[in-house]
């Protein structure tokens, strides 16, 4: 990694670079490109990153509550011990090519945020706070959400075929309303998956 930035510039290639203690709240910066940087402990919330392209970056320890991304797209970004609060998701552009996975989230925190009908399969969401996240019509086959708290998150025609939710916590997945084959739950949780079906659970005698 080559010198420590402390701004970041519209409509500029940034490659191996480290972005370390950048406040830029509420700014916008457009058709930026990024390639195997660094952001940490960065703050960016309310900002908009437009037309932007990250590629092999990692931000680490930010807080990236409500920004917006339109046309903006990614190839294998990881969040770690960030805040990415209160993100539309969908703004992205997800058709243009990616290298392996396009995101990934580590420990970070991800409430309010919205997928709805992305495809976004083996997407990794690991050990975070995913509440009132909305996941509907999107393919998250082959995801990774294991120790993952997703309080009130929505589930609907959600294809999770081969999803790894053992550790998960405080879903409600109903099995008629999404694919959930070969996926894999731990107990006490997985219970949840019988409370939605029209069954009678009789305690033993």
């Amino acid at each position: 990694m080559s010198n420590k930035h402390t701004t970041i510039n519209s409509q500029t290639t940034y490659t191996d670079q480290v972005f370390k203690v950048v406040h830029l709240e509420g700014h916008q910066i457009l058709s930026s490109e990024f390639y195997d940087c660094k952001f940490i402990h960065c703050t960016f919330a309310e900002s908009v990153f437009s037309d932007c392209r990250f590629v092999s970056c990692t931000f680490q320890g930010c807080d990236l509550s409500l920004i917006q991304l339109p046309g903006s797209t990614f190839s294998a970004t990881l969040f770690e011990d960030s805040k990415v609060i209160g993100v539309d998701w969908t703004q992205a552009d997800w058709n243009a090519a990616t290298l392996g996975d396009p995101i990934s989230f580590f420990n970070s925190t991800l409430n309010h945020a919205t997928f709805i009908g992305l495809k976004l399969s083996g997407i990794k969401i690991k050990d975070c706070i995913a509440s009132n996240v909305d996941f509907r019509e999107s393919d998250l086959s082959q995801s990774d959400f294991s120790g993952t708290d997703l309080f009130d998150s929505l589930f609907v025609n959600t294809d999770l075929t081969a999803a790894d939710l053992s550790r998960a916590r405080n879903y409600q997945i109903a099995p008629g309303q999404n694919i959930i084959k070969q996926a894999k739950f731990s107990l006490p949780d997985a219970m949840s998956l019988l409370y939605n079906l029209d069954i009678d659970l009789i305690g033993d005698a």
